[in-house]
């Protein structure tokens, strides 16, 4: 599991304060990036070096509590299934002040190549993404 933090602008919120629905499917992104970086890798070098992609295919979000402006969140992210052609991430949110859980969901991504179709997760990748 990686951990990320990011404090809530007001930007993400409506008129009361309270985070926007989808902005917690560009938390799960946050989550993923810092995931990869953690592993030792920047997305944008993955496409680039392996020539793939990583669309999301299946998103997933229950909101627990809502988020509000200048919530400090923890974003933890951690990937439950490896397949073949494809991946899921699943991620928790959680807010630091009392540990509250805020929202937690998956994201499945397919593997393709740079012409959009499906192709096997390259072993490299595999090696990189595991415990």
């Amino acid at each position: 599991m990686v951990a990320t933090h990011y404090r809530v602008i007001y930007g993400d919120t409506d008129q009361m304060g309270v985070v926007y629905y989808g902005n917690y499917l560009r938390y799960f992104e946050a989550g993923r990036n810092e995931y990869l970086r953690a592993k030792g890798a920047r997305y944008r070098d993955v496409e680039r070096e392996l020539r793939i992609r990583l669309p999301v295919v299946e998103a997933t979000v229950r909101y627990r509590h809502p988020a509000r402006y200048d919530d400090l969140l923890r974003i933890e992210t951690e990937i439950t299934e490896v397949r073949k052609a494809s991946l899921r991430f699943a991620y928790r949110i959680v807010r630091e002040e009392g540990e509250k859980l805020l929202a937690e969901g998956e994201t499945v991504h397919a593997c393709v190549d740079l012409e959009g179709r499906p192709v096997k997760l390259p072993e490299r990748l595999v090696e990189l993404l595991g415990p």
